[in-house]
């Protein structure tokens, strides 16, 4: 096995086979991430949402894909050309997969892909793992889905982050504040559909717990062209906001979304609307 990829997996230290899964899929993630800079992605598009703060920043919290907006609108832009580069990395780490490209809606403005590993295959190839990989259903596959937004809002700001592992590689993505924007704006006006992504307001509790000032601008054009916002934004009317959506919540399928990527279920234990509401109540602006 790769000497890059154990030193990774070392400070993971899985109990369960779900904990190792998701470690090995960050280990995956940031194998991406090293390519798309390799190949100069980072050129024309930054890193943001739940992935980006947990890699960059540290959320106690694993997360699934890999979301990135391009620095300037481009509804021409393919992921395509990138193929060979990732390609190119994870057949070099010894990781076997397929790509299959999501064709762009025409009322989509993101470029999407899927990214599948063989589940088994990784835990058969992870020192120590082969126990594990008898549990695990011989289809079963570790998916990652990247998403870049073609038509971006562009208010953020970005930073260059510089990551070591599993080879020295920089990463340019949003800066705290935008990414607080970035993910208010899913928690205030994310479709659920069948379930509540309760990671959303657990990442708003991160940033509240760190005191995260949010980027006004950025929130502010991203919900004006969501046609959810036609004057604007100050701190009041998004409290105001903020408090509407989470009266519209059941906390308890809420809690069920985030707990399997926690390592620690007291996190969650207060979640309530009356509990939001009070942790909002500081929000700031910049």
């Amino acid at each position: 096995m790769n000497e890059a990829i154990e030193q990774m997996l070392i400070k993971y230290k899985p109990q369960s086979i779900e904990y190792y899964e998701n470690a090995l899929k960050e280990i995956l993630q940031e194998i991406i991430l090293l390519a798309l800079d390799r190949n100069g992605f980072f050129e024309k598009a930054a890193f943001y949402g739940g992935t980006a703060l947990r890699i960059m920043h540290g959320l106690d919290r694993f997360s699934e894909d890999l979301n990135f907006t391009l620095l300037e609108p481009n509804s021409k832009f393919k992921l395509d050309k990138f193929f060979p580069g990732l390609e190119r990395e994870l057949n070099a780490f010894g990781f076997d997969f397929t790509m299959q490209r999501i064709h762009k809606n025409e009322d989509r403005t993101t470029e999407s892909a899927f990214l599948k590993t063989n589940t088994q295959l990784l835990f058969i190839n992870v020192k120590g793992a082969k126990g594990l990989a008898d549990h695990i259903q011989k289809n079963q596959s570790i998916k990652i889905k990247f998403e870049v937004d073609v038509e971006p809002a562009v208010s953020f700001d970005t930073e260059i982050k510089t990551l070591l592992l599993p080879s020295p590689y920089t990463v340019k993505t949003l800066t705290l504040p935008s990414l607080f924007a970035g993910k208010m704006h899913a928690a205030l006006l994310r479709k659920w559909k069948t379930r509540i992504k309760g990671r959303d307001f657990y990442d708003v509790q991160w940033y509240l717990a760190h005191k995260i000032p949010v980027k006004k601008d950025y929130l502010e054009e991203k919900m004006k062209a969501s046609k959810a916002l036609s004057e604007p934004l100050t701190e009041k009317i998004l409290i105001e906001l903020f408090e509407k959506r989470v009266d519209l919540i059941n906390w308890e399928d809420a809690k069920k979304d985030v707990v399997r990527f926690l390592k620690d279920k007291n996190q969650i234990k207060l979640w309530s609307s009356q509990f939001f509401k009070n942790i909002f109540k500081n929000i700031k602006l910049e």
